[in-house]
């Protein structure tokens, strides 16, 4: 397993390093000890997985607040998509800067997104799943988000959103909320 740095500080890429044989391979998705010495969470406390059926739907972009801070790990089990996180830490030199990764079930790469930063992804194929580890259970009433189509973010989707849940479709503008991230 190899963690590579970003340049937003605190978000890493997990890839792995196959072993392989007659069988197929066998590869170390996930080390504490490895972890701990990037400075990652070590806590992986609830795995959740998110089924998408169309080409074209987007999750996100979703933060828990301070309160309730979640880091998660975020791979692709089955399809691809593009998943990209924006730094939302206040005060942070990085503040609204943001990382974009493709996760797909060939590359099998992992991103690891630390607390306070807001996460999506759009798929790149139909009946795509991807998994999610994180550090703390999800915390009701703690979610908040950003707009996937917020010019102040300059995201960019490779694909047209197809399907998104009214939820996500509503979050604020940044320019809506004084150009900060809900809090």
């Amino acid at each position: 397993m190899r963690i590579e740095t970003t340049p937003v500080a605190g978000v890493a890429i997990v890839r792995i390093d196959p072993r392989t044989d007659e069988r197929g391979f066998f590869a170390r998705s996930f080390d504490r000890d490895a972890f701990a010495e990037a400075g990652l969470e070590t806590e992986l406390v609830q795995a959740n997985i998110s089924w998408n059926e169309r080409r074209g739907t987007l999750r996100g972009m979703h933060y828990q607040l301070e309160s309730a801070p979640e880091a998660k790990l975020v791979r692709c089990t089955r399809g691809a998509v593009l998943d990209q996180v924006v730094d939302v830490r206040p005060g942070s030199p990085t503040y609204l800067q943001h990382v974009s990764v493709e996760l797909t079930e060939d590359n099998r790469t992992a991103l690891y997104v630390p607390p306070l930063f807001a996460h999506g992804f759009i798929t790149l194929a139909d009946r795509t799943e991807v998994t999610y580890n994180v550090s703390a259970p999800y915390t009701p009433g703690v979610e908040r988000g950003l707009r996937h189509d917020d010019p102040d973010l300059g995201l960019s989707w490779p694909v047209p959103v197809e399907v998104v849940s009214a939820k996500d479709a509503s979050w604020p503008l940044l320019a809506d909320v004084g150009g900060e991230a809900p809090r």
